[in-house]
């Protein structure tokens, strides 16, 4: 079994959910008490959301790559990044280590076109939302056609997870404004969400809406499971 690198903590809630779904998939794969194999570095969240915030992507890159480095020394024979967001620093991030990126933008995509779905929504923060290192390379490198939602409910999406999801606040009033705006999505032609923040699967799930959700954190998982089993 390879050794799993997690770099966690954007934000804790969610690494929490990749640790129990890793742990959960090898067991399910080799039975008896097997648990995964798991080097991780999970960071203080709030001084790295605040640089995000002033849009100061090279200091994020600088502490990124140096807690994938030490991942790397701990053991990790790939690495995920476990949030969407950071993604915009995975070329980088890849860049200062030897070990393979298992990048959750591709690893959604595949799972995406299993499903024959060509035109998908997708929710996440602003950055996940608009920006080319994840929604121009579902649809550069993978062929989606990718739908988003309106500049004012973009920002009621991303205000959700930043304000609410990530500090583990689920309320009933946001859910409600997230089927909302899957709706609209579905208006526009999707005929399937991708839930591009790994928070977003606390607030919505399968029973909420009547449309397929391609849950980023699980699907993360999965391919991380099968590539530490070589499966």
């Amino acid at each position: 079994m390879k050794t799993i690198g997690l770099l966690g903590g954007m934000s804790w809630e969610s690494t929490a959910l990749y640790y129990k779904l890793i742990n959960e998939g090898i067991r399910k794969e080799l039975g008896g008490l097997h648990s995964a194999q798991i080097a991780m570095y999970s960071v203080d969240f709030h001084p790295l959301e605040q640089l995000m915030a002033e849009g100061n992507w090279k200091e994020l890159e600088k502490h990124l790559c140096q807690y994938a480095t030490q991942i790397e020394k701990g053991g990790a024979d790939f690495l995920l990044i476990c949030t969407n967001t950071m993604h915009k620093l995975a070329d980088q991030i890849q860049g200062a280590i030897s070990i393979p990126l298992l990048h959750l933008a591709d690893a959604t995509a595949e799972k995406v076109k299993s499903e024959k779905k060509n035109t998908i929504g997708l929710l996440g923060t602003k950055v996940t939302m608009t920006e080319d290192f994840y929604k121009g390379r579902l649809i550069e490198q993978h062929g989606l056609n990718v739908v988003t939602p309106s500049d004012d409910d973009m920002d009621i999406v991303d205000r959700i997870i930043f304000d609410e999801l990530c500090k583990g606040i689920v309320s009933e009033e946001s859910r409600i404004e997230y089927q909302r705006i899957i709706g609209t999505l579905q208006e526009q032609g999707a005929k399937g969400i991708i839930l591009g923040c790994t928070e977003i699967c606390m607030l919505v799930g399968p029973g909420d809406v009547d449309i397929q959700l391609f849950n980023t954190t699980d699907i993360h998982a999965e391919a991380a499971v099968r590539m530490a089993l070589k499966i």
